[in-house]
């Protein structure tokens, strides 16, 4: 019987599968398609995902294919400059589109072991309390532990579910597609800067090879979401900018809305969903990819902790308690951005104000902590301010933090030498090592990098072990 069926071969079902595989856990994914996709919806991480590349070694390899961008406040269009405080040691976005991401997390999928079929469609699942009997388009069964849908936002895997999807349908709808133009470069950057004054749903710039990415809006909203024409891309060229740019030879054209949903449930059974399987919302702040990334990397250790028999009650329901409220807090300020590109008069003038708000430097930083996912806080209760957040990566004396989690376990960083994870040494490394960027004795941190514990004490430490790692081992 296989431990985890991952439904969908995106950034989100690609991570999750490579998580579980640093716990072998037997994994297996399911792509309906047969070819990866070239169509680029995500253009780049924000520092939160960055961390989580460090954090498992994948980083230089995606620094290698990426181009560094200054992490700066960019709210619904409003731009202001960095602030000099940023609680990250990776202060910048990374540019790099999303077929790039897909082909580096299929490689390191790969060299940790997971199976990727491609062409095998999910069309029926059952569970019991042992298994979920997944059934595939060609008649095939599967029986597994675990089932965990990443198969987007029209997820096949939600709706044999009946997990409900409420929220607002789309009500504009963008064309959005790469292709060549037989308009000089000179007339399209001058265009271009001119029509984004007012319509910020627009934009076409180049991407190398001759290539140009185009965004415009759509005449209306399509019933079937079929891609659109290249004529039906010039239209709404001509309608919005005046010309359509010779625009030919298109590489794929697109169309996204801007439904906001929420899956009222992360979890039934045997049975979990992550991505855009659980959550749905415009582009804007560029966050869904990264959100989705960061969903699974919450999930994958919990779940193989699950696998692996020593999970604490609750552990496993956790990944709902956490990652539902982040995901809504991210629906709110995509639904706020989409307020504030509205042209009409109201939203025009609570955009001016946003505008000036964001020239106040706490205001600036707390909408970077809030669009790049630094900021999140999870509730582990009372205590010291690091608690429940994620650790940025600081320098020790003897090398970086990040470089000690590539193994995707905990870790206790001793400043003290005195503790000991004796009992949890199988699932917690213990480092004793110093840092001047952390005024703290220890802190206990989970695999994904959050501060569980922060102090000195031995029996408050053991507590903390249980309640994160389970009962200790002889």
């Amino acid at each position: 019987m296989i431990d985890v069926i991952v439904a969908g071969a995106g950034p989100t079902g690609l991570m999750l599968a490579s998580e579980l595989r640093l716990h072998d856990v037997h994994v297996v994914v399911l792509e309906r398609d047969t070819e990866p996709t070239r169509i680029v919806r995500s253009l780049g991480l924000h520092a939160r995902s960055v961390e989580v590349m460090d954090q498992r070694g994948l980083l230089d390899r995606f620094l290698a294919h990426g181009q560094q961008y200054e992490l700066r406040a960019h709210f619904a269009g409003i731009i202001k400059p960095s602030p000099e405080r940023i609680d990250t040691a990776h202060r910048y976005i990374l540019g790099i589109p999303q077929p790039v991401t897909d082909r580096l997390l299929t490689e390191h999928a790969a060299e940790v072991g997971v199976e990727i079929r491609r062409g095998s469609e999910l069309v029926g699942l059952r569970q019991d309390d042992d298994a979920v009997i997944v059934e595939l388009a060609d008649g095939t069964l599967l029986r597994s532990r675990y089932l965990v849908g990443c198969d987007g936002g029209r997820s096949t895997v939600r709706k044999l579910l009946g997990v409900g999807f409420p929220g607002e349908p789309t009500t504009v709808e963008t064309l959005l597609g790469e292709m060549e133009l037989t308009a000089p470069a000179e007339e399209v950057a001058a265009v271009t800067a001119e029509v984004r004054k007012t319509q910020l749903r627009f934009g076409v710039g180049p991407i190398g090879d001759g290539l140009y990415r185009a965004v415009v809006p759509a005449a209306g909203v399509s019933e079937d979401r079929t891609p659109p024409t290249l004529e039906e891309f010039k239209r709404q060229l001509r309608a919005t900018a005046g010309t359509d740019f010779g625009v030919h030879s298109p590489r794929w054209l697109s169309r996204f809305g801007d439904a906001t949903r929420q899956a009222e449930r992360y979890r039934v059974g045997r049975v979990l969903l992550a991505g855009d399987a659980a959550h749905v919302h415009p582009p804007l702040g560029g966050q869904g990819l990264n959100l989705g990334v960061q969903d699974a990397f919450n999930l994958g250790w919990k779940l193989a902790a699950e696998v692996n028999g020593w999970a604490p009650d609750g552990l496993l329901d956790s990944y709902q308690t956490e990652r539902h409220p982040v995901a809504a807090a991210v629906l709110d300020n995509t639904r706020a951005q989409t307020e504030l590109i509205s042209l009409e008069p109201g939203p025009q003038a609570v955009r001016r104000l946003m505008s000036e708000l964001m020239d106040f430097e706490d205001v600036n930083r707390y909408l970077i902590e809030k669009v790049t996912a630094i900021g999140i806080r999870y509730d582990f209760g009372e205590g010291h301010d690091l608690l429940g957040r994620r650790l940025r990566d600081v320098r020790l004396k003897q090398g970086r933090l990040y470089e000690l989690m590539h193994g995707g376990r905990g870790l206790l960083l001793d400043q003290t030498g005195r503790l000991s994870v004796t009992g949890w040494a199988d699932r917690v490394d213990h480092v004793v090592d110093v840092s001047e960027e952390l005024d703290v004795p220890a802190v206990l941190l989970r695999p994904d990098g959050h501060v569980t514990w922060v102090g000195d004490d031995q029996r408050e430490l053991l507590d903390h072990l249980s309640r994160w790692f389970g009962a200790a081992t002889a």
